[in-house]
Formats: structure tokens, C-alpha cells, sequence
């Protein structure tokens, strides 16, 4: 479903640009969120040591796992643990969480189907709830987990692990909120902008030290413009992806209507090939933040014999290892499968096909 900005958009042209005002607000108030998100990447958390913390994060020998891949999804905020170190993953985990049991558990699956708009509230409301937990058990590890690493912490002790948890997820909770007042007052998508400008925002560093590593010759001016077309292509094949669609035709019957016939009109019932979007990679980036920060955490730590697998476990989540891979692969093609039968159902799309008397030429109707 479009958005009020992309409905705004839509219907004007280039001229008339300069006079939409309510679209130059829309506009406006998700560039002030955007900087109010950078802003709070740059504010790090009471007590911590931003300069040995940022020495620890970009230790090579340091086992980070997925926590890499969560720097860039928050723009370099967890590498300067900063107020919004969290970024939004609580809530996306809290929101596949959520999905799933309006799937599976009755009384949330009838508020999705039949609830209407009071129903998606309602859930929406659970996701924050949930959402507030999540953030306030990853906090409390990364505190936990700070607090027990020396030099990491001006004062460690039971203030900072509080304090921590505290800002961590208030910040987790204001992105939430950020994102939600983008999506009903800016152009729409607030959490998939919030998640696409911390991307952005680390691109410029990174074309920056390419271009430093060319200019000391460390890299040829072949593999620079191999590297640049590449990415070129790449957004190219995912654009033509996110735009391809099969194009079913639906057919209207004819009715009297006095003493004319009506209807009989042609339609087109969009089958888009890739129905999930870029749902998938992020609901599992999500999920697996959570083991491999478990087990990173307790990869130092003195384990009783029985736990002596962790470390290995930690090792093995790293980012391009193994068994992270085939995690996140099977994880990704699990979510493709689920997001897909929720946001397009064949048997409600037939019941309104039904409803309206339309049907696809050629093809019988009713259950087959």
C-alpha cells in the first residue's frame, strides 16, 4: 500500500512540485528524524571509554560475530556505543515474533484477519511491548558484558550495568518512535529508513578508504573500476528483481444494469517475483543477533566444562563462517516462505476475486 508521500507524488509533475506543500512537510520532518537519528549515533553511553571500546571493537583477534553486520545497520553506532547501539532490531525481532503467532495462535490470528483496523493496533501495541523486553535482555548483556571487561568502563559496577540498560533501551524506544512518526507524518516506511540511512552512512568512509588504498597502491585502478561496476550491476539486477512481476489477467462478468450491459472489464492481478522484498535477510540478520551475541559474550569467560563447546560455538558466528552462512541462508529462505503467505494469501485472494465475480480466463472456478 502506498503511502500519503507517494500518493502526493504520483499525481504531480515536476511543475507543480513547488506548490505541494504538504508534501515539502512530509518531506522536512523525515529529513529532521533522519538527523536526529545520526545525532544519536554519535552520543555514546555514560561511562564508557569511546576511544579503548572503539581499540576493542576493531581488535582483529576479537570475536565480534554478527555484530559487525549491526554496525553497518546502525551506522557505526555500536562501534562508538552510542545511545542508539541497539538501533531497531529489538523491534524487528518483537514485530517476527509477533507475525508468527498471528499465524499460529488463534485469538491473534482472528485480530489480524477479521480485526481491522482496531486489530492491527492492538498488535502493533503487543510488538512494543515485546519489543521493550527484547531491548531491555540485549542491554542488560552488553552491560553485563562491558561492565566485566577491564578498561572498557570509567566505573564499573551495578550504576553503570543500570544506566546502560536504561539508555540503551530508551534509545531503542525513541528510533520505534521515530520510525512510527516517519511512517504516519514524513513519506512513509520510517524503521526501513531508519535501517537505510545507517547503511548509507557508513558508504562514504568506505569509498573513501578505496580510494585511499588506490592512491597508496594498494589496489590497482582496474580493481577500483571492476569494484564500482560491480556494485553498479548489482544495483541494477536488484532493482529489475524488486520491479518484476507476473501479470495474471482478471476477468469481469457482464451485467444488466437497466437497459444497458455493464462491466466486463479487464483486469491485471500483479504477481511480483519478489514478494518479500528485502524482509527475509533482515528478519534473520535480526534472529541471529542474538545467539552469536550470547556466545561471543561468554567466549572469555571461565566456563564450567559442560559449556566448554561455547567458545567454538562464538568462533563459528562469525560473520562468513560456516555455520553462520547455513544459518542465515535457511533463515532467510524460511522468512521468504512465511512473509510471502502472509502478504499474499491465494485463498483470499480468490474469496475477493469471488466476491466480485471476477476470474482468471481459462481456468475454472472453484477449488481444483
Amino acid at each position: 500500500m502506498a503511502s500519503a508521500a507517494e500518493q502526493l507524488a504520483a499525481n504531480m509533475n515536476m511543475g507543480s512540485f513547488a506548490k505541494a506543500t504538504e508534501l515539502h512537510k512530509r518531506l522536512l520532518f523525515t529529513l529532521g528524524a533522519l538527523i536526529v537519528y545520526r545525532i544519536g549515533t554519535y552520543v555514546p553511553i555514560p561511562g564508557i571509554n569511546s576511544e579503548a571500546f572503539l581499540q576493542f571493537f576493531q581488535n582483529p583477534d576479537g570475536q565480534r560475530g554478527i555484530l559487525d553486520m549491526f554496525n553497518m545497520f546502525s551506522g557505526g553506532a555500536v562501534e562508538r556505543m552510542a545511545v542508539f547501539a541497539l538501533n531497531v532490531m529489538p523491534y524487528i525481532s518483537a514485530s517476527i515474533i509477533v507475525q508468527l503467532m498471528g499465524t499460529v495462535y488463534p485469538p491473534w490470528e482472528k485480530l489480524r484477519k477479521e480485526g481491522g483496523d482496531s486489530g492491527r493496533k492492538q498488535l502493533n501495541q503487543y510488538t512494543r511491548y515485546l519489543t521493550v523486553v527484547l531491548a531491555l535482555f540485549q542491554s542488560a548483556g552488553i552491560a553485563i558484558g562491558l561492565n566485566a571487561t577491564p578498561g572498557l568502563v570509567a566505573d564499573p559496577g551495578l550504576f553503570f550495568v543500570v544506566s546502560t540498560v536504561t539508555v540503551l533501551t530508551g534509545g531503542t524506544m525513541l528510533l520505534m518512535w521515530l520510525g512510527e512518526q516517519v511512517t504516519a507524518r514524513g513519506v512513509g516506511n520510517g524503521i526501513s529508513l531508519i535501517i537505510f540511512a545507517g547503511i548509507v552512512a557508513v558508504l562514504p568512509g568506505t569509498i573513501a578508504r578505496m580510494f585511499g588504498l588506490a592512491q597508496e597502491g594498494q589496489m590497482s585502478p582496474i580493481a577500483l573500476i571492476a569494484i564500482a561496476a560491480m556494485a553498479v550491476g548489482v544495483v541494477v539486477f536488484i532493482v529489475f528483481m524488486e520491479r518484476a512481476q507476473r501479470r495474471l489477467l482478471i476477468q469481469y462478468p457482464k451485467r444488466q444494469e437497466g437497459n444497458r450491459m455493464a462491466g466486463g472489464e479487464r483486469s491485471f492481478l500483479p504477481l511480483k517475483v519478489n514478494t518479500a522484498g528485502v524482509i527475509p535477510p533482515i528478519f534473520a540478520s535480526s534472529l541471529l543477533m542474538l545467539p552469536s551475541t550470547v556466545a561471543t559474550m561468554t567466549a572469555t569467560a571461565n566456563l564450567p566444562a559442560w559449556l566448554s563447546w561455547v567458545p567454538t560455538v562464538a568462533a563459528q558466528m562469525q560473520h562468513g563462517q560456516p555455520l553462520f552462512s547455513v544459518l542465515y541462508a535457511i533463515l532467510i529462505v524460511f522468512f521468504c516462505f512465511f512473509y510471502t503467505s502472509i502478504t499474499f494469501n491465494p485463498e483470499d485472494t480468490a474469496e475477493n476475486l469471488r466476491k466480485y465475480g471476477g476470474f482468471l480466463p481459462g481456468i475454472r472456478p472453484g477449488k481444483r
